[in-house]
């Protein structure tokens, strides 16, 4: 699945620090984008339980986004468990 420029945007809107479209490189944002791409490939897992490939890169997001999520952790907490209760994210 690819993401459209719209939909990216959607998401940067709803959840990033500065609540605008441009804000793409806030953690919160990075993680909802993750977040979005790791329930696509699960469910497409659910489907196709022999495409390792795709489980290898599911793995990898899982990765990226558990050390935003602890990066965030480490430097404020109150966003960290806002981010964790938006996104119904439980560690």
């Amino acid at each position: 699945m690819k993401l459209t420029t719209e939909a990216k945007q959607a998401i940067f809107e709803q959840h990033g620090v500065a609540k605008s479209k441009n804000d793409t490189g806030s953690a919160e944002s990075q993680i909802a984008l993750f977040t979005t791409r790791i329930t696509h490939l699960t469910e497409h897992l659910k489907v196709n339980k022999k495409d390792f490939s795709t489980r290898l890169g599911l793995l990898k997001l899982v990765g990226k986004r558990r050390r935003l999520l602890n990066y965030l952790q480490h430097r404020d907490i109150n966003r960290y468990r806002a981010i964790i209760k938006e996104l119904g994210i439980r560690k």
